[in-house]
């Protein structure tokens, strides 16, 4: 397979490690090892100081898929799979699809969701919003483009960039889209947790319908990306044992120290979403008014979730050129729509470091200057 370059991470690779500013991460800020084996019982800190650095089941540990089954209404432990949660969704696309299968992916997308499809010789259908203010998905108009040689359905709330989850009742109509052609759905759920609003949170696909493959992990809502842990969920386990045996060709297993911190992380979950869901509130509301005080410039409307939104730039006619302009005059990094293939005029925002203040007041000095 020939892939094109993922152009947001290869934006980050320039940025993210050399850069004092990161404006729009997706994650939050990381926790320390020491953050999570506080919550540790004797028998898992005794496992920790005595972990074997051997090989681990491929589908992961026993005890981790339990601690992962209870975030799921109906999913049992041999209905997990735990991966990297990119390389879950690169195996995922090369087991489900040939090339000529049609795919219907929201637009814009994280590139790897579109991505892969697109290298197997799949027919990309892009889903896109109703409007570039708050970014709503209407369920209406995903049922016209579904078509008879419909394969798979690629969605992901909450949303990246956009911040956008859909109502309970929106939600229901995209499931029974996919049910009633008996359609692939693959629902990312990265950012699963992270929702302002309670009437928002919906649940898992794999726990509404069979053929339904969720995604998750710990990297975002959790705040832990450094543990390279993810997981597919689903009823359908012929999929799962597909992925599970194409999956020896790439990591094998997973490692044993990361498996270890996510499990005894999960048994304690609520802890890490609600400190990751505090700062994310709090950010939100100093970018807001930070944005009515240069509306001049930025158009922002309130996301529903996630970590992430997409803001607009007012009167900027590349916002490549101009986020390149700012890292190098300020050190503070931006991610322009270019790096999602979704044209000029739009950055992506993140909600999840600690440090947003100080950086918004250096940008805010930065558009004063240029006004």
């Amino acid at each position: 397979m020939k892939i094109k370059d993922f152009e947001i991470e290869r934006y980050f690779a320039k940025y993210e490690f050399s850069t004092q500013y990161l404006l729009s991460c997706s994650d939050c800020d990381g926790f320390l090892v020491s953050d999570i084996l506080k919550f540790a019982t004797a028998d898992e800190r005794n496992h920790w100081e005595n972990l074997q650095l051997s090989y681990t089941e491929t589908r992961g540990s026993v005890a981790l898929r339990a601690a992962i089954s209870g975030l799921y209404s109906d999913i049992s432990v041999d209905e997990i799979l735990v991966a990297s949660p990119g390389e879950a969704n690169f195996v995922l696309m090369n087991v489900l699809l040939q090339a000529g299968d049609e795919v219907i992916c929201m637009a814009p997308m994280y590139q790897s969701l579109y991505e892969v499809a697109q290298s197997i010789g799949c027919k990309l259908v892009f889903w896109e919003p109703d409007n570039q203010v708050d970014w709503y998905y209407n369920p209406a108009k995903l049922q016209g483009l579904v078509t008879p040689q419909t394969k798979l359905i690629i969605v992901n709330f909450p949303h990246n960039p956009t911040g956008y989850s859909p109502s309970l009742d929106e939600w229901q109509q995209i499931i029974e889209i996919a049910r009633r052609q008996d359609i692939y759905l693959f629902s990312d759920e990265m950012y699963r947790g992270l929702v302002n609003d309670p009437a928002y949170e919906i649940p898992a696909a794999c726990d509404c319908y069979q053929n339904a493959i969720s995604l998750w992990g710990m990297a975002k809502s959790f705040g832990m990306a450094g543990l390279r842990i993810g997981w597919l969920a689903s009823k359908n386990k012929e999929i799962l044992q597909k992925v599970e045996a194409f999956k020896d060709y790439l990591s094998i297993c997973n490692s044993a120290p990361s498996e270890l911190l996510a499990t005894i992380a999960l048994q304690h979950q609520s802890f890490f979403l609600q400190h990751n869901l505090g700062k994310i509130r709090r950010n939100q509301s100093i970018f807001k008014a930070f944005a009515d005080r240069n509306s001049g410039v930025i158009g922002y409307h309130q996301p529903r979730s996630g970590s992430t939104t997409f803001i607009q730039l007012k009167n900027i006619p590349n916002t490549m050129d101009y986020a390149e302009q700012l890292v190098q005059a300020t050190g503070i990094m931006l991610l322009p729509s270019e790096t999602y293939n979704y044209g000029s005029g739009f950055c992506r925002i993140g909600f999840g470091r600690r440090n947003m203040p100080e950086v918004l007041a250096i940008w805010e000095r930065w558009i004063e200057l240029h006004l």
